[in-house]
């Protein structure tokens, strides 16, 4: 594995073999494990908001894994019963539906879904790691189009530490190959949401050097991927995996 410091590193060219690329999705379902279902019983309509859910996230990071033919890692279990994207001392890594539950209570929950989830992924880079592969980690999430009475103006965001240097020229280049695609398309990087704010992807930046691991979230407007226009969530998906390939393609020795 790689350095236990966040590493900024000024250049990716010294990697030997195009990076591999793998996709998670930490938001994909709003299920409850039987166990903890009663905690849950008449809160059937906060399990259908995006409170419990990234909506739409899980069938596009589905069909962008097999188009890229990268391997997914996904989670149906709802974030209200403990959100794998955040650290564990994070006060949002319980609900407020699980926030009060007993010490041993939550320390199961943790062992039994949270800590499985990010260990396996984790895992799986470092193995690549160890084989001298750059790892491109992708984690697929989706925004609501309104905030607190504000407009959320683009379609698409990438989230990246402005300090890793990989990594924003990395999103720059998708960003570029993103518009070139698909003019229409609005395409920020880090926004809705800073790229360095608490996140699995910022957590797996202390483990790996900025050479070894990129990590940025995609971050989807749900007024496309929640939408139910299947052709224009699949003209997007392609459009995301074909600049994505394009961008992983120019990434040696430039």
């Amino acid at each position: 594995m790689g350095s236990s410091a966040i590493v900024s590193e000024p250049e990716h060219s010294s990697l030997t073999r195009p990076p591999a690329v793998i996709l998670s999705c930490e938001h994909g379902g709003s299920q409850v494990p039987e166990a903890y279902a009663p905690l849950f019983r008449n809160k059937g309509r906060l399990l259908r908001s995006h409170r419990a859910l990234d909506t739409g996230s899980l069938p596009v990071a589905r069909i962008l894994a097999e188009r890229m033919k990268a391997p997914l890692y996904a989670s149906e279990t709802s974030r209200l019963l403990v959100d794998l994207n955040r650290s564990v001392h994070h006060r949002n890594l319980f609900s407020e539906i699980t926030r009060e539950l007993p010490r041993a209570v939550k320390a199961r929950i943790l062992k039994r879904i949270y800590l499985p989830y990010r260990r396996k992924i984790t895992a799986r880079i470092g193995h690549l790691v160890s084989k001298g592969s750059g790892v491109v980690h992708i984690s697929v999430h989706s925004f609501v189009p309104v905030l607190e009475g504000k407009v959320r103006n683009t379609d698409i965001g990438l989230l990246y530490d402005p300090g890793r240097t990989p990594e924003k020229e990395f999103c720059r280049r998708w960003k570029g190959r993103l518009q070139t695609m698909d003019a229409g398309l609005r395409t920020r990087c880090n926004y809705p949401y800073l790229g360095r704010s608490d996140g699995f992807t910022t957590w797996l930046r202390h483990r790996f050097s900025a050479i070894e691991y990129l990590g940025i979230e995609l971050e989807l407007n749900q007024r496309i991927v929640a939408s139910g226009k299947s052709s224009r969530i699949a003209a997007i998906t392609f459009t995301l995996a074909e600049s994505l390939s394009a961008t992983l393609k120019g990434w040696l020795n430039n």
